[in-house]
């Protein structure tokens, strides 16, 4: 799986409109789960997300994770995060996982994120979404469970 993480003061996402899923402190994760990921990937890129130390401690140190500081996550999924950019001019995404596969495991993931006790907002698989963020830092890490 393949993740964009932004620390964020605030996030939101929009479908038609309608905010759908908004936090306060916290993260905000474009997922994308790439062909051939398992639930393992869900499970590992989860935990190691919940537990990096990329928020401030009281010496202004990237100390302490998104469990330490009690902060929420924004979970949408992101299928061009799978962009192969090496030939043209136009990204190939033939490297996601199927849009029904991409669900699943995105769900999976959003399940897994809230069970270790982060607050969870999601975005809806598939829509075209608008992403609001006020980023902090800024901070922006990219994973992949490769």
């Amino acid at each position: 799986m393949r993740a964009l993480i932004q620390r964020v003061s605030r996030a939101s996402v929009t479908v038609e409109g309608e905010i759908i899923g908004e936090i306060g402190q916290g993260l905000l994760i474009l997922i994308c789960a790439m062909q051939g990921d398992t639930e393992a990937q869900s499970e590992q890129l989860a935990g190691k997300i919940s537990k990096l130390r990329i928020f401030k401690d009281e010496a202004g140190k990237m100390n302490r994770s998104l469990l330490d500081i009690g902060g929420s996550a924004l979970i949408v999924s992101q299928f061009t995060l799978a962009a192969d950019t090496r030939r043209g001019n136009r990204p190939g995404f033939s490297t996601a996982a199927r849009p029904d596969e991409g669900e699943r495991l995105y769900l999976d993931f959003a399940a897994r994120v809230a069970g270790l006790g982060i607050p969870v907002a999601t975005g809806t698989f598939g829509a075209d979404m608008a992403v609001e963020l006020l980023n902090d830092g800024p901070v922006t890490i990219w994973m992949d469970t490769e």
